[in-house]
């Protein structure tokens, strides 16, 4: 008489704190990657228009261009580029007393010399071709902006009084050197654009990361360079809130920042 073999028993069910113990580990990693690796900022000026508008809300990438790390040989790290559009820390406090977070394109990295001549800018004595930038004319034309480093900056007002002093330690027949360890950026709305020319140039430590991409634009009223009041902050999300619907620009969602 043929035995049939006993029936396996079932595996015990997973209880729902079991199940929820587990998804809750999961989204822990996920958390922990895009605070890692991401962050999102919203562009507040029109300094770098046409390439990124009052609106924008950017995701930016912050592991790439981080200073590299032995604890984490797995992350893929390179050097700054010509061109780069970054995210960094202002290199001065504003007047409360904080840095104010950026988006600028890079211009000059260590050793590069730079000017500008009417406008066109010269690194290593190459003009630029720069479709990006918003040209110079003579409705826009200002000395000090489109002439730099050749006119004094004693002339403007916005140039802070560190830069003003330090600026002429960098200057050799007639072009800025830029120090090691350190990048010469401008927006690419460069009669709008408070920047390097103005502040000087970016430690590589104050670098955050490149924008990848928009993924979400509002039309919405533009606040300077400078770090805005609590009750501005306020005011441009109350306007967001209210307007979502009929001042976002569906056509810059996933738009690819370059």
């Amino acid at each position: 008489m043929r035995r049939h073999p006993a029936p396996r028993p079932s595996p015990p069910r997973e209880t729902f704190l079991e199940r929820f113990s587990s998804n809750c580990g999961v989204i822990v990693v996920v958390l922990f990657v895009f605070a890692f690796l991401f962050e999102n900022f919203a562009i507040p000026s029109s300094s770098m228009a046409s390439t990124l508008l009052v609106g924008d809300h950017i995701m930016v990438e912050r592991a790439s261009l981080a200073p590299g790390a032995d604890w984490a040989p797995f992350l893929h790290y390179r050097q700054v580029h010509r061109g780069d559009i970054i995210v960094f820390h202002k290199p001065v406090l504003d007047p409360d007393g904080e840095y104010t977070v950026l988006v600028k394109r890079v211009i000059g990295i260590p050793g590069d010399r730079i000017h500008l001549t009417y406008g066109t800018v010269f690194v290593n004595g190459v003009a630029q071709s720069e479709p990006h930038a918003v040209p110079t004319t003579a409705e826009n034309y200002y000395p000090y902006i489109d002439d730099f480093p050749a006119v004094p900056p004693s002339i403007d007002a916005n140039v802070t009084a560190e830069w003003a002093v330090d600026l002429r330690q960098y200057v050799r027949n007639g072009d800025l050197v830029v120090p090691a360890g350190h990048y010469f950026v401008m927006g690419d709305n460069r009669h709008k654009s408070l920047d390097s020319r103005f502040w000087g140039f970016v430690p590589r430590q104050n670098i955050l990361g490149r924008p990848l991409f928009v993924y979400w634009s509002i039309d919405t009223p533009e606040i300077d360079d400078a770090a805005p009041p609590l009750s501005e902050r306020a005011a441009s999300s109350l306007h967001d809130l209210l307007h979502i619907f009929d001042k976002t620009r569906w056509s810059r969602t996933f738009h690819v920042i370059r």
